[in-house]
């Protein structure tokens, strides 16, 4: 079975690079932090550090796809549907958890961020030459 893999061109291994730096950060700040943001931000501690736990294996597959010599397609394809969904998720977060101003921002602020990304990764997926290779 053959399976499409990409050569990287060093646009989208920086956009996945940095997506990768960014969500290992941001999850390592959620993670370690979620007791002393939870009142600023409006938000529940086990919400916080949930979310921040969550980004940290995300970001070690981004970082993986993004040092890979021949990331799969799909998986770069997978990267960018996710990162729009978080975006969406983050907007009706704002709308639904009742955050304080400071929190309305981070949120904002981090969503906006991965739409940048996203866009970057889409658009550097589309520009990344092709080749076929065994499964």
């Amino acid at each position: 079975m053959f399976t499409t893999r990409l050569m990287p061109t060093r646009f989208l291994r920086l956009s996945l690079l940095a997506d990768a730096a960014a969500s290992g950060a941001t999850g390592l700040l959620l993670a370690a932090g979620a007791d002393w943001l939870a009142a600023p931000f409006g938000l529940s501690a086990s919400l916080l550090r949930g979310v921040g736990l969550f980004f940290l294996p995300w970001a070690a597959l981004v970082a993986w796809l993004g040092l890979s010599a021949a990331p799969p397609r799909n998986a770069v394809r997978l990267v960018v549907a996710l990162n729009l969904v978080w975006v969406a998720e983050s907007a009706l977060g704002m709308v639904l958890l009742g955050a304080t101003a400071l929190g309305q921002g981070f949120i904002a602020f981090q969503a906006l961020a991965v739409l940048g990304l996203a866009i970057a990764q889409a658009t550097a997926l589309r520009q990344a030459p092709r080749v076929e290779a065994l499964a």
